[in-house]
């Protein structure tokens, strides 16, 4: 057998230098036969060997029956079963070669969307923890949304992964993107669709929208391949460095940085930036409604004697003039706020702490009042009705004399003269 070079050389010779076979074969060092094959081949010699026998194919029958009964089984259970002793590599390349038979292969399309089609939704966690106050430091969910048409992306970080602050979240970053897509992607986040459908919570505010609210099927990460992309962007590109003051200095670098970094740079999926395509996307979409979705964390509570109300781990106070009542509590991003019948009944600023009572000084003053008003001391024979006015108490014998009864007298009366 010849390389290549020398067949190569001995092609040129012959068709070329007009050198004779013999003379050729002579000057090679090679048989003239070897010559003669040289020519009559037009492609190169393939020195490539055909497979050879290894000490694993003895153990292919039993791999073979293994995957087909357990076709998830490690490759290292695998070689344990059939009495593998040699090379680990060896045994799971082999078994990696012969799995796809059995359990199949799941191929993942690229998609393209149209503008206005989709925006996909996700949570991520950042590994940086950042300060709340009082020494406090958490690990808070990072709410992304990215366009599937121009690829823009934007994010804030949420209180909790509660579906009220999820929606208060969606509807803050929808209103960035100045319209509401066909679709909303998610995947199957407990508060979203935990149980393979939409909870009433996420319905309706994708019915007040006028948009779909869509779930991506079981352990397929590729429906949502464009959000779960962004999240990698985000750890891997502005995570790293970073110091947070508090949320809302995360925030405000995480807006800075999406806006003059994240969708400025030229996205090869699409082959242009996203704020290139952000005006045909927004031109796509349903614009936002006049009146917005129902949003926040709600909650109807009794209201104690304490006057205060425990919400997502902390304990606000309440204007205690409604003790005894029904308070409704509605718990936004940024606020708490309480009402009775309608009757506003305290405010806060939400606090991203855990474990903390939060007291509005007004509150604690009213409740002074009513408690110095409870304990003092009322006049004998006056008793006051809730409202505070004054009542007096008239003895009974008053009433008798007002009806003509004497219930003191002993001259007997006619039934008693008749039972005589």
């Amino acid at each position: 057998m010849f390389s290549v070079d020398t067949w190569a050389e001995i092609r040129r010779l012959h068709r070329w230098e007009r050198v004779p076979i013999k003379q050729i074969a002579r000057s090679l060092g090679i048989g003239r036969n070897t010559v003669r094959r040289a020519l009559r081949g037009e492609e190169p010699p393939d020195r490539s060997r055909g497979p050879r026998g290894s000490r694993i194919d003895a153990f292919v029958p039993q791999i073979r029956a293994l995957l087909a009964e357990f076709p998830k089984m490690p490759a290292t259970v695998i070689a344990e079963r059939v009495g593998w002793e040699f090379s680990p590599s060896l045994f799971r390349e082999r078994v990696s070669e012969l799995r796809p038979e059995y359990q199949g292969i799941d191929p993942a399309d690229r998609l393209s969307y149209q503008a206005g089609e989709v925006i996909q939704c996700d949570l991520w966690f950042p590994e940086t923890r950042v300060p709340v106050g009082d020494g406090q430091d958490r690990v808070l969910p990072v709410l992304v949304m990215v366009s599937g048409f121009s690829r823009r992306i934007e994010a804030a970080m949420l209180p909790s992964r509660q579906g009220g602050d999820l929606t208060s979240g969606m509807w803050s970053l929808l209103q960035r993107f100045g319209g509401v897509p066909r679709s909303l992607l998610w995947d199957r986040e407990a508060a979203i669709g935990g149980l393979g459908k939409p909870t009433i919570l996420a319905a309706t505010f994708a019915g007040t929208l006028a948009t779909k609210l869509r779930l991506a099927p079981p352990r397929d990460p590729e429906t949502k391949s464009v959000v779960e992309r962004a999240n990698r962007f985000l750890e891997t590109s502005f995570l790293p460095g970073r110091i947070f003051q508090d949320v809302d200095d995360f925030n405000a670098q995480l807006t800075g940085w999406l806006n003059t970094r994240a969708n400025q740079r030229r996205v090869r999926a699409i082959a242009a930036r996203p704020v290139e395509l952000a005006d045909t996307d927004r031109a796509a979409m349903l614009p936002l409604p006049a009146r917005p979705p129902t949003t926040g964390l709600t909650h109807r509570v009794r209201l104690a004697r304490d006057y205060y109300v425990r919400l997502d781990g902390n304990d606000y106070s309440v204007d205690p003039r409604f003790i005894g009542r029904f308070v409704d509590a509605t718990t936004s991003l940024d606020e708490v706020t309480f009402s009775c019948a309608g009757q506003p009944a305290g405010r806060h600023d939400r606090s991203f702490r855990t474990g903390q009572t939060i007291t509005d000084p007004e509150h604690v003053t009213a409740a002074a009042k009513l408690r110095a008003h409870y304990q003092r001391p009322k006049p004998a024979g006056v008793r006051e009705h809730p409202d505070g006015h004054r009542v007096q108490i008239r003895a009974l014998s008053d009433y008798d004399a007002l009806f003509g009864v004497d219930f003191t007298s002993t001259t007997p009366t006619e039934y008693e003269k008749e039972a005589q």
